[in-house]
Parts: C-alpha cells; structure tokens; sequence
C-alpha cells in the first residue's frame, strides 16, 4: 500500500487505471431472476440497484438485499459518497410499512436497512429507523435484520432507540483510517463512530464495521484502525475497494491488490474479530446473512 497521503483538490493523484481484478461478472441464477422480476413488477426499490452493487446476484440469490430509508437527500457531504446533499424532504410516516411490504413481497431472508444522515430531525430519523425495524418484523417474522445505522450526530437518546429495538447486527461504518476520516467523512469524527460501536457492545448488540481502502493511507493505518475497532470489541470488519463516483469525488489513490486484502483478512481473524469480509468488490452488506451465526 501507498506511503500516507492525503488526497486534495489542489494535489490530485494521477488517475489510476483500473485493474482487471475490478471486473464484475453479470448477476445469474433462478434465485436471483424470480428476485429481479418480482422487484420490476411490483416497482420496489433497493439499494442494491441504486447504488449498483457488485454483488447484487450473489446477495439476492442468497436472499439477502439492502433497503435505503429516510429519502435519498443527506444532510452531509462525504467525499466518498454518491448520494445527493442538501435539504431532505420530511421524513414519511408510511415508509416503514411500505419497506416492510417489500421486504415481505421479496420473500428476502435477511434484511439489511441504511439511511442517509438527517441531521435535520431532532431524532436524527431514529423513530422512522425504529418502526422500520418493527414492521419487518410484524410483516416477516422469519425474516432476520441488519441495521448500518449513521452516527445520530452522538445524540445517545437516538441510538437508543436502535438499541430498544435490537437488530441482529448493528452496523456503523468508520468508512477510513483516523489520518483521513477529516477529508474522507467531513462531518463526521472517527472516534464517535468508536463510542456508537462501544455503545452498542454493551448493550449485548453484535456490531460490525466497513472501511474502503485506495483513498491514501498505508497498511499500518489499516491495521491500527482494527485495533481501535477491537477495543470495541466489534466483532465483525468488510474491508473493500474505494471507487470514485464521479470526478468531483475523491480520486483513488490506489488499487488494492488481492492479495494485500488477502494479507488483511488473516491479520484481522488473529485479532479476534469472529467475521473479516475482505476483497475489491467487499461491500457493508456481502455476506451478511452469513455474520449471524
């Protein structure tokens, strides 16, 4: 990995081409088409289509998919991250039933729910986050959840209601290395997101965190940031490629071999962490219906 740097506007890296390894195989399989088509049908919306997730196929043929609530406007602005920032529309009230409806028209087996941040509502959404919880459960009491929950701005009267309602797994991302997380996640504090995941712990709660590697920071960074995470005792670490969006995010400084993601994964299973997904094409939720046993 790369001496550590920084990536700004006044000193972009060079574009970096794009490895073979980055290649993505075209979703098949009869689990994954029945998926497909009761999504066009019903005109159901995931985040796996939307944010066009490298492994859509293997995920939904597992019965695993990914729901976005709360809209798609977030009241921050990540470098990393594609969605739209400025001024949310309300938050809707009927949105964890029609999620709930989804989840149920899916047959999907694991559930996994994100948000945008609202740092605009006084509950940063948690309410919203809550009954989304409960619906599913109501609708498809077989059905098993994921939560990748924002930081709730440290608001703790907010995360508690995730706690209330005990997900599965709680996921909150650190998304990068400390250096970087000023640059990387603008709003955000990297030792915040510690407490979210230190919280959560305490509370009995199976916890998991994802960081995006190629933005800048070295192998050393990378292993640190697993120590900060078992501190926590997080238990479960995605470590995956960075992609840039656009041009108008942040560039990629490097290309992660796989074997160096390979090198990774040991390092973070002889810490202790009890699951470490890691790869080009890892993302938060690859094989999450996996990390509950």
């Amino acid at each position: 990995m790369t001496t550590p740097s920084t990536p700004t506007s006044e000193n972009p890296p060079q574009r970096v081409p794009k490895p073979k390894w980055l290649r993505v195989k075209l979703p098949t399989g009869q689990a994954y088409k029945e998926v497909r088509d009761i999504v066009s049908e019903h005109k159901l919306h995931t985040i796996c289509e939307s944010g066009h997730c490298p492994n859509m196929g293997e995920c939904w043929g597992a019965g695993t998919a990914t729901f976005m609530i709360l809209g798609n406007i977030c009241t921050r602005s990540c470098g990393f991250c594609n969605v739209a920032t400025g001024k949310p529309l309300e938050a809707d009230p009927f949105e964890p039933g029609r999620v709930a409806n989804s989840v149920k028209l899916m047959n999907v087996k694991h559930a996994v729910i994100t948000s945008v941040d609202r740092d605009d509502l006084p509950d940063g959404g948690s309410e919203i986050w809550a009954q989304t919880v409960r619906a599913i459960r109501h609708q498809s009491p077989g059905t098993t959840l994921e939560t990748l929950i924002p930081d709730f701005a440290g608001k703790w009267e907010n995360l508690a209601r995730i706690i209330q309602v005990a997900p599965e797994i709680v996921s909150h991302n650190l998304e990068t290395v400390r250096r970087l997380t000023k640059e990387v996640r603008i709003q955000a504090k990297y030792d915040r997101s510690l407490e979210v995941l230190r919280r959560l712990r305490q509370a009995g709660i199976k916890t998991k965190s994802g960081v995006m590697l190629g933005l800048g920071e070295s192998f050393e960074e990378v292993v640190e940031t697993m120590d900060d995470l078992r501190s926590v005792d997080c238990q479960i670490l995605t470590l995956g490629q960075y992609l840039q969006p656009t041009p108008k995010h942040l560039p990629v400084v490097e290309f992660i071999h796989p074997d160096t993601f390979a090198e990774l994964k040991k390092i973070g299973l002889e810490k202790g962490f009890r699951y470490v997904e890691s790869g080009p094409l890892v993302r938060s939720s690859y094989h999450a219906e996996k990390h509950l046993i």
